[in-house]
């Protein structure tokens, strides 16, 4: 005990007493429990001659012997089965600590005569999983498996070694390849302090994009073993590592809805659903609706048809309290081994693209209209089915002793090829029946307006249903109209949508995928990774066969198609992802690395999204680029442009061209052709719902001749190669819809999607163009 300790109780006049020295039985329960712990943990080691330094597993090892022992304090009862009587008290059997184990090797690329398992020694059991953790000396790694085969007479370290010598592996052909270990969750720092009062605000008033700072860190790999992790181990690691998500510019409500969110783990099977009473309960409930609307009959399947297989899909509704509303388990048939003709017909059925559900926020944004979200319970199943089709029972609900059986469908099914067309019918003849007109320009989006000049807009992704506008009496009779003809839930105010995380305040919009972005960085195992500042680096050129062919491409196919849906609020990624989707047909090791890049700039700043406020003006602009002859294998082009409505992004592009200009000029001329039918397609929707400054259409581009072409009518030499298609910006310009402008090269904020920047050009354009990251520290 210090003596500054001593003085201070002294001082307030408080007794210290203490046990004698070398008298144990004087001690407390705490310090008898730990010399318990020590003990075994001591014969754990010294009866397989287990080096000292493998003392902490030998120590978790003892604990968990201890928990699962009679104790004659508790009567001769087991602990562990007192804490958790629901639990199995032996989810695997016991194993003798320290002796030598194989491992089965499941890692992928193997071939026939290449080893199947891993020499390692058994250090314990897992905390978290329902495995065997085994230490692997030449790798320098834990192995978590229930897959092991054990030799418990047989010590992995020798007698006549010592204690603390460094393992050796006896076999050299062991393979050394294996899975990596799962990292550990993500770290967030949160510093929030609510405001005092707070109306209907998500977010606080953004203020100019803060300088980027340098988050805090995560701790080293944590797949050593404990005495080698202490040693290696930093007070104050690289501050680079760890991401952080500050919450100060959050209200407490969204704060809530945000908690919430984070705090649901969906199921990734369906046994792993049936374990959670939550989960479970939704299956239940699910199924309850199916049988009530009549979706079916259980038949013996008929011997010409096949039956479509089914899967369940797991997702959360959030309440208008932020919480969680409810947990939704909907069954999806497999509708992609339907055969046309024989089972399904006509399947069209629009959907609402992203650039019209981003219009959508920046009306909301720039009129300072609420955003109302509705969800349609089994939207699906209003839908009558014309064709004769036969599914598999439901996986978890299969009738005991005929499961034979088939489901014939008399209704629509989610998954099914013709059930989003049903349901579409059915869903637009009841908005149509309230007075609402369907656009031209996208079938997805229906709006009203009223004789007094007040509005209603309602956009529809397949059973999402968002609605905004200035007639709030009208909305609400609209809900009503709904209510009556479908089972129809008013989730509130709009906060999650697609995957979107939409917080809305008095100074605008903002909307980014944090929770997805997190997710694909989790199951990826880049949540500890060093961040960057750049998706992609400025001097890569990535090539076909580039290096060694991926053993499993499928993995990079699934990592590129989500990235490719982050980029519908990330456009500072959507070149970089563009380029590496060009070769999902044999990727190899250099475009994964590609891949990894990205993930290292997304870990930057996972909360990146965008910002939809009222600039004071609706005026349309767009922004042209080209990056002439920049792919090295086939010297094509990169258009690529972005729509701004009253300073809001609202759509954007990156795309190789189809065929090689000739010139520079060629290749803007051709990305000012694909940008000019964007700005065709959005102002025909414009004029359609009545909004946006239709008179000032501006078109900027940086390249002087190609600005030159557009506006001369005359064929030259220089312009009669180019495709007659091409000249559609001409006309455009000509009749006045159009106009075009120049801009210096450093403004040019089209830049982002043509080529691969630096970081400071990189963070320029993105405050120009509105991405914003509610989660950078005020």
């Amino acid at each position: 005990m210090s003596s500054q300790f001593q003085s201070f109780l002294t001082l307030q006049g408080i007794i210290h007493q203490s046990s004698c020295a070398h008298t144990p039985q004087q001690n407390g329960v705490a310090e008898r429990k730990n010399r318990h712990l020590v003990e075994t943990a001591r014969t754990l080691l010294l009866h397989h001659n287990v080096p000292s330094r493998f003392w902490g597993d030998a120590l978790l090892t003892a604990c968990h012997l201890i928990n699962r022992m009679p104790s004659s304090v508790l009567q001769d009862k087991i602990p562990y089965s007192i804490l958790n009587p629901q639990y199995d008290l032996y989810p695997i059997p016991l194993r003798v600590f320290g002796c030598t184990c194989f491992v089965h090797d499941l890692s992928p690329g193997k071939d026939k005569l290449s080893a199947k398992s891993l020499k390692c020694v058994f250090l314990g059991y897992s905390r978290i999983q329902k495995g065997y953790r085994c230490f692997c000396p030449q790798l320098q790694r834990y192995i978590v498996s229930s897959d092991v085969t054990f030799f418990e007479g047989s010590p992995f370290f020798s007698v006549s070694s010592s204690p603390d010598e460094t393992c050796n592996l006896d076999d050299q052909d062991i393979p050394s390849v294996i899975p990596t270990p799962i990292k550990p969750p993500l770290q967030v720092y949160q510093r929030r302090t609510p405001r005092p009062s707070e109306v209907r605000d998500d977010i606080d008033p953004p203020a100019p994009c803060p300088t980027p700072t340098v988050p805090p860190a995560t701790s080293p790999e944590l797949d050593l073993p404990i005495a080698l992790r202490k040693g290696i181990r930093s007070h104050n690691p690289n501050p680079k590592y760890v991401c952080v998500l500050n919450y100060d510019r959050l209200s407490t409500s969204y704060v809530s809805f945000v908690s919430a969110l984070d705090s649901v783990s969906i199921p990734k099977s369906t046994g792993e659903a049936m374990t959670d009473p939550n989960w479970r309960q939704a299956m239940i409930e699910e199924m309850a609706a199916l049988h009530s609307n009549n979706t079916w009959d259980i038949v013996p399947l008929p011997s010409d048809k096949t039956t479509v297989g089914c899967r369940w899909v797991y997702t959360v509704k959030v309440g208008l309290d932020g919480q969680i509303d409810r947990f939704k388990a909907r069954l999806v048939a497999k509708g992609y081994t339907q055969i046309f003709g024989l089972d399904y017909g006509d399947t069209f059925s629009p959907v609402a693209k992203i650039s019209s559900v981003r219009l959508f926020l920046a009306m909301a944004a720039i009129n300072h209209w609420s955003l109302h979200q509705l969800d349609i319970k089994n939207a699906f199943l209003h839908g009558e089915l014309e064709e004769e089709v036969y599914m598999d029972q439901p996986p978890g609900f299969t009738i005991p002793g005929n499961s034979r059986l088939v489901c014939r469908l008399h209704r629509s099914l989610y998954g099914l090829k013709q059930s989003p067309r049903a349901w579409f019918g059915r869903f637009s003849t009841a908005l149509i029946q309230f007075g609402m007109t369907k656009c031209e320009a996208d079938h997805s989006v229906f709006f009203l307006h009223s004789s007094t000049g007040q509005r209603i807009f309602l956009v529809v992704y397949v059973d999402d249903i968002v609605i905004t506008g200035d007639d709030t009496e009208g909305i609400q009779r609209l809900k009503t109209h709904l209510f009556k003809n479908f089972q129809t839930k008013d989730l509130g105010p709009l906060r999650y949508f697609l995957g979107i995380e939409v917080a809305q305040s008095s100074s605008g919009i903002a909307i980014n995928q944090r929770k997805y972005a997190i997710d694909i960085l989790t199951e990826t195992g880049m949540i500890d990774c060093r961040p960057i500042d750049t998706p992609m680096d400025p001097n890569a050129k990535l090539l076909p066969g580039q290096g060694e062919l991926l053993k499993d491409p499928g993995r990079y196919r699934r990592l590129v198609g989500r990235l490719n849906y982050l980029t519908v609020t990330r456009p500072d990624i959507t070149f970089a992802v563009s380029i590496v989707s060009q070769f999902l047909n044999a990727p190899c090791d250099t475009h994964w690395n590609a891949v990894i890049r990205i993930l290292r700039y997304i870990k930057n700043a996972p909360g990146r999204g965008l910002l939809y406020e009222d600039k004071g003006d609706a005026k349309i602009i767009c922004y042209s680029d080209a990056d002439w002859a920049g792919s090295p294998s086939d010297r094509r082009s990169t258009s690529g442009y972005c729509v701004l409505i009253g300073g809001n992004m609202i759509s954007w592009r990156s795309k190789k061209q189809n065929t090689v200009a000739l010139s520079s000029a060629e290749a803007e001329y051709r990305a000012m052709a694909a940008a000019s039918k964007e700005l065709a397609w959005l102002k025909n929707l414009l004029s359609e719902l009545k909004f946006g400054d239709l008179q000032t259409t501006k078109l900027i581009c940086d390249n002087q001749a190609a600005l030159h072409i557009a506006s001369n009518p005359v064929f030259h030499e220089r312009t009669k190669h180019i495709e007659i298609d091409c000249h559609y910006v001409r006309d455009k310009v000509l009749s006045g819809e159009i106009t075009t402008e120049f801009v210096k090269s450093e403004d040019q904020l089209a830049d982002m999607f043509t080529k691969s920047l630096k970081g400071s050009r990189v963070n320029y354009i993105c405050n120009k163009l509105g991405s914003y990251n509610i989660y950078d520290p005020a």
